[in-house]
């Protein structure tokens, strides 16, 4: 037999749920201040029942000792139940409801007293006050019980204190008159405690809708969660509230934008400095996978709006994938140059070799010198214009690959690039995917053509690259920049649409643009500026004694 389970023992304490803790907090306080106030009501109020009811019982003393024929009855009759100051007294006495008034004389001798056996015998509290000319209210014991009294002097018409008036209010009056009170009071607390309790349940119902039933343990490891998976991930996370501001940055987004925490509660153009990263962020750039650099890092970031009013940014490094491409980019040109220069090597070595068993040395030599000097004059045609190596390099391959399919790539005449490139490398990748487009372009034309033309203004590289295509019509000349758009079938391996929003992508990322338009002549024209993507010009060398060699006006643009 299995044993018996121990007996659940009954847990005591607050509710696990947000809803039921809000719900017996809110009406625990709303009960804490109904009795509170009540308490605070209650407490005064007594008081001020004592103070109404010994101010009543001097007014009345004040209105009997005020009677004309009083001092004189009191001064030349006897005490008697019957006598006129008996009478006067019980009149008033009926009249206001009082509990008793005694008139005394100045020994404390009673001349008037609801019990008409007390008239002739001395008062029982002190009346020495009042027979020294003072006005007394005071709650005090007497022959009648506690009771609220007033007591003012008697005085004859030559002002001389003849007696005293003592007035008293049952002092079970003034106790009724507040226990009476209480039911009422009360049920205005309780209203107010109802009213309380219902706010608290429509309050902690609203908190039940937005926690989802949450207990606050759940909620403080939710948080918990929250934090280590922010400041975990490997990606950049920056939260942004209403107006604006910067209300968390994670680990990565500090490494990637290179700030620190100390950019809560900035704005981006503050965090950051105006650029496009903090356009990006603020939600001035809008789209998906957004290109933008900070310092020397490429970031793709994306901005999601919150139901508050703010937003959320993510941002991804690119930087390796970007060089990654560039270098596939370099490597697959060289492929097709290499390619194409194997398949024409091996057209020259038949020729040669047919030549050489024909015994045709002299036209072997001949055909020999007029292969390697083509090749030299288009190397040199190109490296004289364009100084920097790479770019230099690529179109000396280009060159090749358009001649194995028929084309004639060219530099134009106005082509003046020197060697001062900051990012060589992306030009290279803008200037190759625009080579390669109008290669396909062509391919297969008759008199097929593509110029190339590189030239500095200031520090700012201007590109541009025409074909004898057909041409890119007016409606689809924003379109072909779209990431995915493309008129050409994909190949197997890889997918089209992606060259030409490459390439507007690194020229916007470096503020510049990429358009294209009608070549002179028919076909498509690429235009692509980049600002500052030349150095400064480096400094002149020191003046030499020696003399140089004269520069050609070519040479020395």
């Amino acid at each position: 037999m299995s044993p018996t389970p121990p007996p659940r023992r009954l847990r005591l304490g607050l509710p696990r749920r947000v809803f039921s803790q809000v719900l017996l907090m809110q009406v625990a306080i709303a009960a804490g201040v109904a009795v509170l106030a009540t308490g605070l009501f209650l407490a005064p109020l007594s008081n001020q029942l004592d103070d109404q009811a010994m101010r009543r019982a001097l007014a009345i003393a004040q209105t009997t000792a005020q009677l004309p024929d009083l001092a004189k009855d009191l001064r030349d009759t006897p005490p008697s139940p019957d006598g006129p100051v008996q009478r006067e007294a019980e009149r008033i006495r009926k009249a206001t409801k009082a509990e008793y008034i005694v008139v005394m004389d100045w020994r404390g001798v009673r001349w008037s007293h609801t019990d008409p056996k007390q008239i002739g015998g001395t008062v029982s509290t002190d009346p020495g006050q009042a027979l020294a000319g003072r006005e007394v209210m005071e709650i005090d014991s007497g022959t009648l019980g506690r009771s609220a009294r007033g007591k003012v002097p008697l005085r004859d018409s030559d002002g001389t204190v003849v007696g005293a008036v003592s007035v008293g209010i049952a002092y079970d009056s003034v106790r009724a008159r507040l226990i009476h009170a209480i039911p009422g009071l009360l049920a205005y607390a309780g209203g107010a405690l109802a009213v309380g309790a219902l706010a608290a349940w429509l309050i902690s119902r609203r908190v039940h809708r937005q926690t989802r039933d949450l207990a606050f343990s759940d909620i403080a490891a939710l948080l918990s969660e929250r934090e280590a998976m922010l400041h975990g991930i490997r990606e950049g996370v920056v939260a942004l509230d209403r107006t604006g501001r910067i209300r968390l940055v994670n680990d990565e987004a500090q490494r990637l934008l290179g700030i620190g925490e100390a950019v809560v509660g900035r704005s981006p153009d503050e965090a950051l400095g105006a650029g496009r990263t903090a356009d990006v962020l603020a939600g001035r750039v809008t789209g998906t996978d957004l290109l933008t650099v900070r310092g020397q890092r490429v970031l793709v970031a994306n901005r999601m709006p919150t139901d508050d009013g703010g937003a959320v940014a993510t941002l991804r490094d690119r930087t390796e994938l970007e060089q990654l491409g560039r270098e596939l980019d370099s490597t697959r040109g060289l492929i097709d140059a290499l390619r194409a220069q194997d398949h024409e090597h091996a057209n020259r070595m038949h020729t040669l070799l047919g030549l050489l068993e024909l015994e045709m040395y002299d036209d072997a030599v001949d055909f020999v010198g007029e292969v390697v000097g083509d090749h030299r004059a288009t190397a040199e045609q190109v490296t004289e214009r364009i100084e920097d190596p790479l770019l230099a390099a690529l179109l000396v391959g280009k060159a090749t690959v358009a001649a194995e399919r028929g084309v004639a790539l060219g530099v134009s005449d106005r082509t003046r690039l020197p060697d001062r490139l900051v990012d060589p490398q992306g030009l290279v990748t803008v200037l190759g995917n625009l080579v390669d487009n109008a290669l396909d372009a062509v391919a297969g034309k008759p008199h097929a053509r593509v110029e190339v033309e590189l030239r500095a203004e200031g520090r700012t590289a201007i590109l541009r690259v025409r074909d004898t295509g057909p041409g890119i019509p007016p409606e689809h000349r924003e379109l072909i920049f779209t990431t995915g758009w493309s008129t050409k079938k994909p190949p197997a391996h890889r997918e089209r649409g992606i060259g030409l929003s490459l390439v507007r992508r690194l020229a916007e990322r470096q503020g510049g643009s990429a358009t294209v338009g009608e070549a002179h002549g028919g076909g498509a024209e690429f235009t692509v500026v980049l600002p500052e993507a030349l150095a400064g010009p480096r400094p002149e060398p020191a003046v030499s004694t020696v003399p140089s060699a004269p520069q050609t006006a070519e040479e020395g643009s």
